[in-house]
């Protein structure tokens, strides 16, 4: 089934319809993506979100789960949880637009400003392509491109004619895309397997200067805001920090990561 709805369908702010959505009694092991669809297009926000998060605890979860959760989640007024899973979405299928375009919107909805970062133009150049493809995609050029450098190579150890400058010129670039494609891959895995990315859940926390509550108030970050946990030896405590190089503690129950 396609996806719930695109980024026009965002143009009305979640009302108090929320308060309305009653849940049906359906048992957690009867429940369907199709319900889920229903309550959606109906207007049950809050009961599409308890359907979809029951699918993902029982069989795990999908971009489209996700995507159709985010969605929910947002139309409930819920906008740290659709951030967090429009994340998990993208750490699944990275060049899925709608799915971008939805994060980025909602992202716009938040109430911290982020602050514009510099990032050295090779860089955002890598970055920008590596997101074109999973990791699956990257590894398959690499191991495609293995295969051609090497038929180049026969080439060019039984070949005296001309074939050799031209059998030259594609191994070298063989041999870049080998690279560049494994260099892909992994930058790709890693980001897919990154547990110290979170997003904050509740709609206004005090980042502390100590792991207490006694502890001088740095800043505040709201509901939305992803963060990066840089301390995870304390259970009800986590030291994170965010873009502009603030680092600071907040409880652990404050936040989830993207990775589940």
């Amino acid at each position: 089934m396609k996806k719930l709805l695109y980024i026009l369908l965002f143009v009305a702010v979640p009302t108090l319809m929320v308060a309305q959505d009653k849940l049906l009694p359906v048992q957690q092991q009867d429940y369907t993506k199709e319900m889920g669809d229903s309550a959606y297009s109906q207007g049950r926000f809050g009961e599409a979100v308890k359907i979809y998060e029951s699918l993902i605890a029982a069989n795990g979860g999908n971009v489209e789960l996700y995507y159709n959760l985010g969605n929910a989640a947002y139309r409930s007024n819920m906008i740290g949880k659709a951030i967090l899973n429009y994340e998990r979405a993208l750490r699944i299928d990275p060049t899925d637009e709608d799915v971008k375009a939805n994060l980025e919107f909602v992202q716009s909805r938040t109430k911290d400003e982020i602050p514009e970062q510099y990032e050295f133009f090779l860089s955002s150049w890598f970055d920008s392509i590596a997101n074109l493809l999973g990791v699956t995609a990257w590894a398959v050029i690499a191991v495609v491109a293995f295969v051609f450098m090497l038929l180049m190579v026969a080439v060019l150890v039984f070949n005296n004619g001309t074939k050799r400058k031209f059998a030259t010129l594609m191994a070298l670039l063989s041999v870049f895309v080998v690279i560049f494609a494994n260099i892909a891959a992994n930058s790709m895995h890693g980001k897919s397997n990154d547990t110290a990315a979170a997003i904050i859940m509740r709609e206004e926390v005090a980042l502390k200067s100590t792991p207490d509550n006694s502890g001088i108030v740095l800043t505040k970050v709201h509901e939305g805001r992803k963060v990066k946990i840089v301390d995870d030896t304390m259970n009800e405590w986590k030291e994170i920090s965010l873009e502009d190089g603030t680092v600071g503690w907040v409880q652990a129950n404050v936040l989830e990561r993207i990775k589940q």
